[in-house]
């Protein structure tokens, strides 16, 4: 039975890219070593980080004056490093789910934190809008999209202080202008890479302008001035960002990837809609294309088990909801197909005739 893969991360990744980093951890480059045990800065290594970095410069249309990283430690790492790096007195933070809100949490122990609005009083189903920024905050910091919740900005915001983004779920699914940015972070995870690696687009200009010692590790500037290399890299999971970066100018680049996200994220949004049993959870307006959450209306609540186990059998993999939420959750990252969703959607279509 073939399955289709609807994990929230580690995602779904190109089967293309899968079998490439599988055959490098065999033997890498006709080297005779695998992936896995090669030195960091083996010279037919570093080709890998350099052709990385042009990719994510190229897909994204980086302005001048900004460097791309790679790191390790997730992206709750950077909810740390980033107001390490950028917070002086006071941040701004818009609480839009969970990960905002550990992003704040970590923001604190830096310096004043406002919470610009929350969504939490409705389980964070929409995005707050029309929100006062202090003029004097360092930063606003964002989340581009909610894998909870199922919510995503699917725009640049305009702010009128610096900006900074965790893009961790959203990154490469559209074009965005980078030129609004400070800083944009990603944990590969979900719609790049396997687990392991963190990107890290920063403005050179930003760093380095705050008072405090910032530990050499945690300091951007560190892993700017070393090309990543300052200490061992995840090398795999590096090399596997590589060639989905790859997959993805391949097949169209970011403007490719938004038209296949809308295109899967309508169909099924319009199933949901269009099926008796079910219900969206996120505001119409601030439906991601990428992580599409639903629930079973409540007169068939009691068939939600019953529909999990029914959707699994027919090869749906990853589609039960986090417990934030509950019902479903249908991750499509780039990666995923037409055909995945139209096999979800076939699933719901059948188990609604039977009930």
């Amino acid at each position: 039975m073939k399955k289709y893969n609807f994990n929230a991360g580690p995602s779904m990744l190109p089967r293309e890219v899968i079998e490439a980093t599988a055959a490098a951890c065999l033997d890498f480059e006709g080297s005779g070593l695998s992936l896995m045990e090669i030195s960091h800065r083996a010279k037919n290594f570093q080709p890998v980080v350099d052709k990385a970095v042009e990719l994510v410069k190229e897909l994204l249309d980086l302005p001048a004056g900004y460097s791309v990283v790679f790191l390790a430690g997730g992206a709750s790492t950077e909810f740390c490093r980033v107001p390490y790096n950028f917070l002086e007195k006071k941040a701004a933070y818009l609480n839009t789910g969970t990960w905002a809100k550990k992003a704040m949490k970590e923001a604190k122990l830096f310096g004043e934190v406002v919470e610009v609005a929350s969504s939490a009083e409705d389980n964070y189903t929409y995005i707050p809008k029309n929100f006062t920024v202090p003029a004097d905050a360092d930063y606003l910091h964002i989340t581009t999209n909610n894998t909870i919740f199922g919510t995503e900005m699917r725009y640049d915001l305009d702010s009128p202080v610096p900006l900074i983004a965790d893009m961790s779920s959203d990154i490469f699914s559209r074009p965005v202008d980078v030129s609004k940015y400070n800083c944009i972070y990603a944990g590969a995870q979900k719609n790049v890479s396997m687990a392991g690696v963190n990107i890290v687009i920063v403005k050179d200009e930003a760093l380095n302008k705050v008072s405090r010692q910032i530990p050499t590790m945690l300091d951007y500037m560190t892993h700017v001035k070393n090309g990543s290399m300052f200490n061992t890299p995840p090398v795999v999971p590096i090399y596997c960002a590589m060639k989905n970066l790859e997959w993805v100018k391949q097949n169209g680049g970011v403007e490719a990837m938004d038209k296949r996200a809308k295109e899967r994220a309508d169909m099924l949004y319009t199933e949901i809609e269009r099926n008796k049993l079910f219900r969206g959870t996120a505001k119409a307006e601030d439906r991601s294309y990428m992580n599409i959450c639903f629930v079973m209306n409540d007169e068939y609540k009691e068939l939600e088990a019953d529909f999990l186990q029914f959707a699994t059998e027919r090869g749906m993999v990853g589609i039960k909801g986090h417990r934030s939420v509950g019902g479903f959750r249908a991750s499509c990252y780039n990666a995923q197909t037409i055909e995945g969703v139209q096999a979800l959607i076939q699933s719901m279509k059948d188990f609604e005739a039977q009930h």
